[in-house]
């Protein structure tokens, strides 16, 4: 709107009388010409309040972050203000976009004829491909995309002997599918890969190896070196299978499963069991060519509180087993062949406290899941105290750490929906990446 301008001495603004000695006819011509003025000037006065009384009161979605100044400067500064602190909510994570690759169904589609594929705890290969190609962050133009995913699942097949995932395929199958991309796309090859993501959901993530010591051995593929890797493993000291851009995510554990236990038992029910654990734990721990299974932990744990009645301990698999869960107070997640496991994710989607016994072991998602808050931590040469500290827990502070875990956001966060809901686990995948624009090609491009 034009600046007003401050009056001016003009006729409609301002009366001069001259009254004359002359007679009263002209002295009766001056007062009528006086009053004429007058409200001419009163009728002015009124309009131009009524108009500039409008102006400030329309409630017009420009003034909520638009102030009226004396200079253009100021409501130049006003308004970048204004879109600086609402830009997060018009463009989230910084308006980042991913393309999708459609890759031949040998590489994904193909392996979900095992139904096991989409179900099982290294399902996060899967769910996140579907999340993301139903999202609002996918953009079906490349040109658009600051990031690239590449949907290759590597943890389906599995070998019928003994249940472990069968990966020696994992390495062939990834570097096909980057061969596929960089010969059919000019994307990879003017990034280095730098803006792709893969996903490594199985026990050592980006080695792509079961077993710690080959996997160490062998290290991160080459062709994958320079890629952002979506990965469950993550520990704190410096390891073989970290040295490459990665994000650390969750196990998948099915929300209809979660869902279908809460609606049985609810989440702030009974609590009858005190500390619960139900998986494998040897007598006798497996030992592969040297490497025993758990470092030997759940061993120590069936051998010092198998007969302790507080702890409800099964060997056995038991398909409805999270039913037990949401019945207890603490749910022991010690390591297996890898430092993480479903149980941190099931304990806290059915409110059982985590007991994280793993040294080292990073977890997911820490600006949204605050860990510290919601968990107890036992070092593994610390097992054989473990009945203790959780009596030391159940008589301080249970109550405070359970009430932390109701949070619903922060049970939304370490899960995999499809579609994706805001906060779930695979938008804070997307806040991960959105941290990572530095290796968008797009954005470098356009510096």
């Amino acid at each position: 709107m034009p600046e007003i301008q401050r009056p001016v001495k003009t006729r409609g603004f301002y009366v001069r009388m001259k009254l004359s000695n002359g007679g009263q006819r002209h002295t009766r011509n001056s007062a009528k010409q006086f009053c004429y003025r007058y409200s001419k000037w009163i009728l002015w006065f009124s309009i131009s309040l009524y108009f500039l009384s409008s102006f400030f009161n329309k409630p017009s979605p420009s003034f909520s972050r638009t102030i009226l100044r004396h200079s253009a400067a100021s409501r130049v500064l006003i308004e970048e203000s204004y879109y600086n602190s609402t830009s997060s909510l018009r463009f989230p994570m910084n308006g980042m976009k991913v393309y999708v690759y459609d890759l031949p169904p040998e590489y994904n589609a193909a392996w979900l004829s095992d139904r096991r594929c989409s179900r099982h705890l290294f399902a996060a290969e899967v769910a996140i491909h579907r999340a993301l190609s139903s999202s609002e962050f996918r953009t079906l133009n490349p040109l658009d995309a600051d990031f690239f995913f590449v949907p290759v699942y590597v943890s389906c097949n599995f070998s019928k002997v003994n249940g472990f995932p069968a990966i020696g395929h994992a390495r062939a199958l990834m570097a096909a599918a980057v061969r596929h991309v960089s010969e059919r796309f000019p994307f990879w090859n003017r990034s280095g890969g730098a803006d792709h993501v893969f996903v490594a959901s199985h026990d050592f993530g980006s080695c792509f190896h079961t077993m710690e010591d080959a996997a160490a051995a062998e290290g991160v593929p080459e062709f994958l070196k320079n890629s952002i890797v979506l990965q469950t493993f993550g520990v704190e000291d410096k390891h073989p299978c970290q040295n490459v851009e990665h994000v650390v995510i969750p196990p998948y554990v099915s929300p209809e499963s979660v869902r279908t236990t809460l609606e049985k038992t609810a989440l702030n029910g009974r609590r009858d069991i005190f500390a619960f654990f139900r998986g494998k734990m040897e007598v006798h721990p497996k030992n592969v060519s040297g490497r025993y299974y758990s470092k030997r932990v759940r061993t120590m744990i069936w051998q010092r509180y198998g007969g302790d009645r507080r702890f409800y301990l099964r060997r056995r698999r038991f398909a409805g087993y999270q039913s037990e869960i949401v019945r207890s107070k603490f749910c022991l997640c010690p390591l297996g062949w890898a430092p993480w496991s479903p149980r941190l994710v099931e304990s806290v989607a059915l409110g059982c406290v985590p007991v994280i016994i793993a040294d080292g072991i990073r977890l997911p998602f820490p600006a949204a899941v605050p860990w510290a808050e919601i968990s107890l931590t036992v070092a593994e040469r610390d097992v054989g105290r473990l009945g203790k500290v959780l009596d030391h827990v159940a008589a301080t502070n249970l109550t405070v750490i359970q009430r932390n875990l109701r949070d619903p956001e922060v049970r939304k966060a370490l899960m995999f929906n499809d579609p994706m809901v805001k906060g779930d686990a695979t938008w804070q995948v997307l806040v991960a990446l959105s941290a990572k624009l530095d290796r968008s090609h797009k954005r470098l491009s356009s510096e």
